[in-house]
């Protein structure tokens, strides 16, 4: 079982940044993958981005060049830089890690973080 804690989420304006933490404790002998995933209002969660043990990423064409993803293998941590932030960003943001080599996919999650809250006003 992997346990999953995350911060940094908050109310930001247009065009500002936040960056997400996630430390991971428990079995985390099988992560492989680790990432990140948003569900806005009435809305499916969705891939936001991932990243694998060595390092390669992917991401949502939405976040393509605003967002940076990045895992620090040594203390089970992933991070989510967002620069320019915008509106329709605004979603609850999960922390997920799984034994895949990237989460392309809610269905390929093994563990859920609670979830924090990022609000974008514009």
């Amino acid at each position: 079982q992997v346990q999953l804690v995350e911060s940094g989420g908050g109310l930001v304006q247009a065009g500002g940044s936040l960056r997400l933490s996630c430390a991971a404790s428990g079995s985390i002998f099988s992560i492989n993958a680790m990432g990140w995933f948003r569900q806005a209002p009435g809305k499916q969660r969705e891939l936001a981005a991932s990243i694998s043990s060595g390092g390669i990423a992917v991401y949502t064409d939405s976040v393509k060049g605003r967002f940076t993803i990045s895992r620090d293998n040594a203390s089970s941590t992933v991070y989510l830089q967002m620069n320019s932030l915008k509106p329709e960003d605004t979603a609850v943001y999960y922390c997920a890690v799984g034994k895949t080599p990237l989460l392309t996919h809610r269905l390929l999650v093994d563990s859920w973080g609670q979830g924090t809250q990022v609000t974008v006003s514009s």
